[in-house]
């Protein structure tokens, strides 16, 4: 099952390990389910984390060893299609194109009334409460 994870759900699983985007993050062993990202939504996942202060029990080198992890256990798409500007938020956008471009069923995010309207290329945006739940981590 392709995903895409939204930054705000990899901080939050960087931060505590309470919760579901722990869970869903501790998962990605078990393969469950196959996180898709690109160039530019992994770098921002990178310069999110690394903002002085924000995941701060990590340093900069464990930052990069769960990063470097986590893109081991994803598929890296290259975006030949720009859907800007399709949402609000540009940064929005990074995680849609992704979304399309993979056939990614879900985007799980904490701010799902971001991403209206992502239903017409076919995908379901969920929490990643909702999402641990439909796939019973």
């Amino acid at each position: 099952m392709n995903i895409v994870i939204d930054t705000n759900v990899l901080i939050s699983a960087l931060k505590s390990k309470r919760g579901a985007s722990y869970k869903l993050i501790m998962a990605l062993p078990k393969e469950l389910y196959t996180p898709n990202v690109s160039v530019p939504l992994f770098l921002e996942y990178e310069s999110v984390a690394k903002r002085q202060g924000l995941v701060s029990k990590l340093s900069s080198q464990d930052i990069d060893s769960i990063l470097e992890y986590f893109l081991s256990k994803s598929s890296i798409r290259k975006i030949f299609f720009l859907w800007r500007p399709y949402l609000k938020d540009p940064k929005d956008d990074l995680v849609l194109e992704v979304a399309v471009e993979s056939q990614s069923e879900y985007i799980v995010t904490f701010n799902t009334k971001d991403f209206k309207g992502c239903n017409q290329f076919g995908i379901t945006v969920v929490t990643p409460q909702e999402f641990i739940a439909i796939r019973g981590i």
